[in-house]
């Protein structure tokens, strides 16, 4: 199989690189502080600013670095077989504002792009979730007449524009692709002239709730703010406990090229053989990059991340004849567990603090969405579509009972177990046999720790255990990265944070005490 020296890093981030921006160096008020910059963070960012709101972005890393700058950026309502699921669990109104909801994001990139300019290579596709096993066909049919019945113009048909045949397919028109951080990067340009601050390499560690609300900062600056935006994918802040109502999943991404006469010309997803997303981009040489998403897994869960590299590898290459792999990268998603994404204000706080997440994997139009609802709340006008999407809500989350529970006795089954496992010669064999660019969980001292060697022979060690809620994290093989099972957080082999909700680092050990 072919390797990539510069695997991890996505075909977006490589191809519209931001501007940058300065840490916050001292004390600052706003109108609205939000924390985060990926999707929601600077759609909610520009609504807020273009209503006339004083508005701060905080960034711990880098701008659209996180969840966003590794999406496969589609634009669509069609979100796989979510409308018959929806119609189930929460009703034919439910569902209809789901799709109204969307679709209304949808147009909304579609406007604002325009507006402001902005060139993020924006086709119009159809959307397409199709199956090639006959035994999928009957739940497709559901879901054509759901999506149809919710006000989506779906039909069922059993032709499409992939390179192999399928059983059939729900087929939606007139959705969309684009580049993501093209399109985020001309609403960053509008933010600063709209006289919006954003500062990049600044970590919130504390919020409280207030009017205003006060913010720290690992550097000890400190904002005050009328109104905070807890947009950092995975909820940092969570006095609601919204943790509880989350599941986790990654999903591996290659990408490669095509000749433009073999583009599909379409978004297309199947939930067979693991889970496959396909759309093209455009080159500038006229041909197309195939992006092909799949192999989903849960963080953490210490499987060979590798191996699912190569099967989607294998895949591509076997279903369009031609396939050149140029990059490959991973994408993480949570979804709540009843399926429906929780945004507003979040629950237990003054009525000044807002969130959004539970995407599904939709967190394009999920994202634009978000800074809509919000920037309706913030304004004190009526939440749009009835709030479907309040992260308070009662009804739907006692219906879906069953999912948050088993959400809940996974977890809780990983916590136990951790503590309950002796680690004997470690996850992955001892450290002594580990080889470069392998890592191992082992307990030193009686405490478990997390070891890697890296290609140069040097071993680096930190904690195993997870500084969010005390799970052990697992080695990702591809990404080289430690990962926790529990809630998703990420970090890299001398324990710095990739992704939250972990606020702190692992603590580092002495490699030579081990």
């Amino acid at each position: 199989m072919n390797r990539l020296l510069d695997s991890g890093r996505s075909y977006w981030m490589r191809t519209a690189p931001f501007p940058s921006f300065a840490p916050l160096a001292g004390d600052a008020e706003a109108d609205a502080a939000v924390i985060g910059s990926g999707i929601v963070g600077l759609s909610t960012a520009w609504e807020l600013a273009r209503a006339g709101l004083r508005v701060v972005v905080l960034e711990a890393d880098r701008l659209a670095g996180g969840v966003t700058g590794h999406t496969t950026g589609k634009l669509t309502a069609l979100h796989t077989a979510a409308y018959d699921t929806l119609r189930s669990k929460h009703g034919e109104d439910a569902a209809s504002r789901y799709a109204a909801s969307q679709s209304t994001a949808l147009r909304r990139v579609i406007d604002v792009a325009g507006e402001l300019g902005v060139d993020c290579e924006l086709e119009v596709r159809p959307a397409l979730t199709y199956c090639e096993q006959p035994e999928g066909v009957d739940a497709l049919r559901a879901e054509a007449e759901a999506a149809r019945a919710a006000g989506l113009g779906a039909s069922f048909v059993t032709a499409s524009g992939l390179p192999f045949p399928i059983a059939g397919a729900v087929r939606v028109e007139d959705q969309a692709q684009f580049h993501p951080l093209k399109y985020l990067r001309g609403l960053v340009e509008d933010i600063v002239a709209l006289g919006g601050r954003i500062h990049e390499g600044t970590r919130v560690t504390e919020l409280v709730d207030g009017n205003p609300c006060r913010l720290t900062t690992a550097s000890g600056a400190t904002v005050s703010a009328r109104h905070v935006v807890v947009a950092t994918h995975h909820p940092v802040f969570d006095h609601a406990l919204l943790a509880t109502r989350l599941t986790q999943h990654r999903d591996l991404v290659i990408a490669g090229v095509i000749p433009a006469d073999r583009d599909p010309e379409g978004l297309y997803i199947t939930e067979e053989g693991g889970k496959r997303s396909v759309r093209t981009a455009p080159l500038s040489d006229g041909g197309r990059l195939l992006i092909v998403t799949g192999e989903m897994f849960t963080p953490g869960s210490g499987g060979d991340t590798e191996a699912g590299y190569d099967r989607l590898q294998s895949w591509a290459e076997q279903h369009f004849p031609g396939f050149t792999l140029s990059h490959r990268w991973a994408a993480q998603d949570n979804s709540a567990t009843d399926k429906l994404p929780l945004i507003g204000r979040l629950p237990t706080d003054g009525d000044n603090v807002y969130v959004a997440t539970g995407f599904a994997g939709w967190g394009m139009t999920g994202g634009v969405l978000a800074g809509m609802v919000i920037t309706s709340l913030v304004n004190g006008e009526p939440e749009p579509w009835g709030g479907l999407y309040d992260p308070g809500r009662l009804g739907p989350a006692l219906r879906s009972a069953p999912e948050f529970l088993k959400a809940q006795w996974d977890v809780g089954k990983r916590f136990v177990k951790d503590r309950l496992d002796t680690l004997g010669e470690g996850t992955h064999g001892p450290v002594s046999s580990l080889r470069p660019g392998e890592g191992t969980v082992v307990r030193a001292g009686g405490e478990p720790c997390a070891v890697h060697r890296d290609d140069q022979g040097e071993l680096h060690a930190v904690s195993a255990v997870c500084t969010h809620l005390g799970c052990l994290v697992a080695f990702n093989n591809a990404e080289r990265t430690w990962e926790c099972p529990c809630h998703g957080s990420r970090f890299g082999i001398d324990g710095e944070i990739l992704q939250g909700p972990a606020l702190r680092p692992l603590e580092r050990r002495d490699p030579g005490e081990l």
